[in-house]
């Protein structure tokens, strides 16, 4: 087994809180799903939100999919000019039997085109 690190992002549609439970919620839901994972993969997971976003905490979606025993933490993006606006993005570091190539990370709707490279 081995320790892996995916990334993943989601673009909101408005700074409500509502909102961004499900957004997060569907992305971490995605990820998991994507790569054969359960909550009891996680080691950690790392939110970033863009400075625009005030309405709650991303790590509460992690909360209310069950995600209560592995370590999540928020923390601000940096406020470039141009960058994309109400993006949430998630580090998550997960145990798995994955090779790193396959590992799939997950950027859903308009945020896909921050990481064309690796998005899957």
């Amino acid at each position: 087994m081995a320790v892996r690190a995916v990334r993943g992002a989601v673009q909101l549609e408005r700074d409500d809180a509502e909102h961004m439970r499900e957004m997060v919620g569907e992305l971490l839901t995605a990820v998991l799903d994507r790569n054969g994972l359960t909550g009891d993969d996680l080691i950690s997971v790392w939110f970033t939100a863009t400075p625009d976003l005030h309405s709650d905490f991303p790590a509460v979606a992690a909360r209310g999919l069950g995600i209560t025993d592995v370590p999540l933490i928020c923390a601000q993006e940096l406020d470039i000019a141009g960058a994309m606006p109400r993006v949430v993005r998630i580090l998550a570091h997960i145990e798995t039997d994955l090779p790193k190539p396959d590992v799939a990370h997950v950027y859903l709707g308009a945020a896909a085109a921050l990481r064309k490279d690796i998005a899957q």
